[in-house]
C-alpha cells in the first residue's frame, strides 16, 4: 500500500507560479498529476515514467507546467508557471501499479491509477 501526500497548493494571481509536491510512502513506478475543477470530470495534467525519460502533458499546460521526480525521495513535483484562472482546480497526485506506463496513464479513460493523493487546491485569481 502506497500513500501519496500532496502539498504546495494555494491562491495565486494570474501569471503567477506554484510548485506542487507529492511525497510517496513507498516505491512508485510511473507517477502523474490530475485535476478536477468544480462541476467537471477529473482530467489528466501530466505523467512521468519511473526513469523520467517519458513525460506527457495535456495540451492546455504544455510550455507552462513541468513535471519532475526525485526517486531518492520518492517525490514527484509539478512546477506551474504562467497560471491562468482556468487552471483553478483540486490537483491530485496519482500512481499506478506495476506495468502501467506514463503513456497509459495519460490516455486511458478511466486512468489506470491505483493510488490517489488527497488533493490540493489551486486557485488562480484574475
Amino acid at each position: 500500500q502506497v500513500q501519496l501526500v500532496e502539498s504546495g497548493g494555494g491562491l495565486v494571481q494570474a501569471g503567477g507560479s506554484l510548485r506542487l509536491s507529492c511525497a510517496a510512502s513507498g516505491r512508485t513506478y510511473a507517477m502523474g498529476w490530475f485535476r478536477q475543477a468544480p462541476g467537471k470530470e477529473r482530467e489528466f495534467v501530466a505523467t512521468i515514467s519511473s526513469s523520467a525519460i517519458d513525460i506527457y502533458y495535456t495540451d492546455s499546460v504544455k510550455g507552462r507546467f513541468t513535471i519532475s521526480r526525485d526517486n531518492a525521495k520518492n517525490t514527484a513535483y509539478l512546477q506551474m508557471n504562467s497560471l491562468k484562472p482556468e487552471d483553478t482546480a483540486v490537483y491530485y497526485c496519482a500512481a499506478p501499479g506495476l506495468g502501467i506506463t506514463a503513456r497509459m496513464m495519460s490516455n486511458m479513460k478511466p486512468p489506470p491509477v491505483h493510488y490517489w493523493g488527497q488533493g490540493t487546491q489551486v486557485t488562480v485569481s484574475s
